[in-house]
């Protein structure tokens, strides 16, 4: 089944199932069409500036106070929240690791979720967590919701349609898609069992980043990103909700699907985007430009330049730099990088960096090429060169990362990574020429 889209980022969008199920001209008519519920769902402050203010409205078969009975608590231990400081012997470090293996038993999407790591504070909407998740089964009457934050979801293997109740999308690995906080969904597998990546965002939402003096095009351009349309369902069988709220699991039963919106106007709303589209805009004369002329995503903080999360990635391109050392320099950065490869090699790192792994460098711990992509990128023939079958990505945040006790004991941790810069030698020798040999 093929569903539709609409184009565009941060659009005011309206669809609707069924004709005249969207009231024109009002929000909230005494009688909407089809006996349907008008509610509001916002996604802002009602006095933000218009800029930044955001809501939509969702024109349903049954409002949501019947969407939700009395919950209990449930647990989904694997999916930390924070603040949560370390409760493990790890210590202070760079750390890699190898891909989460997928499950040997019944596992859904929700289920599957596994935090690497957590920064800020959940209760002061500030900071974020870096989960990874795998599943191998849809979720058929178990919905969900997080008041927590958005998800932006980036798989890794295997398709994933999400089911929500302002439309279905469906994403497959080399495009994105983040879901908005408070927004109910399921989520079924495509084509088998999926692994993949997620970004709990707890702050501002995503936007798209100034481009300042780059001007009005490229990077992600506002019309690559698409919207579901209205979708909805009218089952009368039993269902649940489950609801991440402040950290903790909620499950309430349900004798109805809570995806029923016939109809819904706003620029509150999921959205997808293929990495594809991105135009990189990169060095063409000399040196390299820093990691943030790749951001496709940005989460602002109540400080200007400093975000509370970017969404980074290292698409194909073209490197033609003259007398450059053309992958990323070494550094030590304010930010912390959480990093995941989707498929090929990452430039800077030539073993051990494998699709569906990641890796940690927390703010002020040095990282850059391991010993032997800093020989081959020292000593190569600087002509054209294409960067082709690649895409890694980066969840980069002002907070420190703190490593949970799953990832810690994680047996594709890498304990031997901080090797990768042992062949590091030595150059300096007292000469301009320095020793090359």
């Amino acid at each position: 089944m093929s569903y539709s889209y609409m184009p565009g980022f941060g659009n005011d969008f309206e669809t609707e199932t069924l004709p005249g199920s969207l009231p024109q001209g009002r929000n909230s008519p005494q009688r909407p069409a089809y006996g349907l519920y008008a509610e509001q769902l916002s996604g802002s402050p009602f006095t933000a500036p218009r800029g930044t203010n955001e809501r939509s409205w969702l024109y349903r078969i049954r409002p949501s106070v019947k969407h939700t009975g009395r919950f209990k608590r449930t647990d989904f231990s694997d999916w930390k929240t924070a603040p949560n400081l370390p409760d493990h012997e790890l210590a202070l470090g760079q750390y890699r690791w190898g891909p989460v293996a997928m499950p040997s038993t019944p596992t859904d999407f929700i289920s599957g979720v596994r935090t690497m790591t957590t920064a800020g504070d959940v209760l002061g909407q500030a900071g974020m967590a870096a989960h990874v998740y795998t599943a191998n089964t849809d979720m058929v009457d178990d919905h969900f919701f997080n008041a927590d934050g958005e998800l932006l979801v980036v798989p890794q293997v295997g398709g994933v349609r999400f089911v929500t109740e302002m439309g279905v999308m469906e994403i497959r690995p080399g495009e994105i898609c983040v879901l908005p906080r408070g927004l109910v969904f399921k989520v079924e597998l495509i084509d088998g069992p999926v692994r993949g990546y997620i970004c709990e965002n707890y702050g501002a939402k995503f936007t798209l980043p100034d481009r300042g003096p780059i001007g009005a095009n490229c990077l992600a351009n506002p019309r690559d990103f698409k919207t579901p349309a209205a979708w909805f369902e009218e089952k009368e069988t039993p269902c649940r909700l489950i609801v991440k709220w402040c950290g903790k699991f909620h499950v309430t039963e349900l004798g109805h699907s809570p995806l029923d919106v016939v109809a819904w106007h706003g620029n509150y709303a999921p959205y997808k985007y293929d990495l594809a589209t991105y135009s990189p805009v990169g060095a063409i004369l000399f040196d390299h430009p820093d990691p943030s002329i790749f951001t496709v995503l940005t989460a602002p903080s109540g400080e200007e330049g400093t975000a509370n999360i970017d969404f980074v990635i290292f698409p194909p391109r073209w490197l033609v730099a003259e007398n450059t050392f053309r992958p990323p320099w070494y550094h030590r950065n304010i930010m912390s990088e959480f990093m995941g490869l989707i498929h090929g090699q990452y430039d800077a790192k030539e073993e051990g960096f494998v699709p569906g792994g990641i890796s940690l460098h927390n703010l002020m711990l040095a990282h850059g090429p391991d010993a032997s992509g800093f020989q081959k990128a020292s000593t190569a023939e600087l002509k054209p060169v294409k960067l082709e079958n690649t895409m890694a990505f980066m969840f980069e945040t002002r907070f420190p990362q703190m490593v949970t006790r799953y990832a810690a004991e994680l047996e594709t941790l890498q304990k031997d990574y901080i090797d990768c810069w042992a062949g590091l030698k030595k150059r300096f020798n007292g000469t301009p020429e320095g020793d090359w040999s």
